[in-house]
């Protein structure tokens, strides 16, 4: 296996990984302390997981797909994409100084 399949493996693996535990918090409505205590919600915290690990799949899937260059620069645009919105949308808010009493 060269380096470049084994990154896109273990980018999937991890973008699989991301995916599955935003999806959790998604369907549970619990999140683990630390990461409960960054964002503001647990749905925050959820999507910001679940789309930054969708879009490493989607990465992984677009680098895999035989067909030349398209379907990785599609692929790229729909990632960095997801990334926007998890990064704009459901970014990690932090406790306010208010909280900290």
């Amino acid at each position: 296996m060269s380096l470049g399949v084994a990154t896109v493996v273990v980018g999937g693996g991890v973008g699989l990984a991301l995916a599955i535990f935003g999806g959790m918090m998604l369907v549970t409505a619990r999140a683990p302390g630390a990461t409960a205590r960054a964002f503001r919600t647990v749905r925050d915290a959820g999507m910001y997981h679940f789309l930054f690990g969708l879009a490493l799949l989607v990465l992984a899937v677009g680098a895999s797909v035989p067909g030349g260059s398209v379907p990785s620069v599609v692929s790229a645009v729909v990632a960095v994409g997801m990334v926007g919105v998890a990064v704009i949308k459901h970014r990690p808010r932090g406790r306010r100084a208010a909280d900290h009493d």
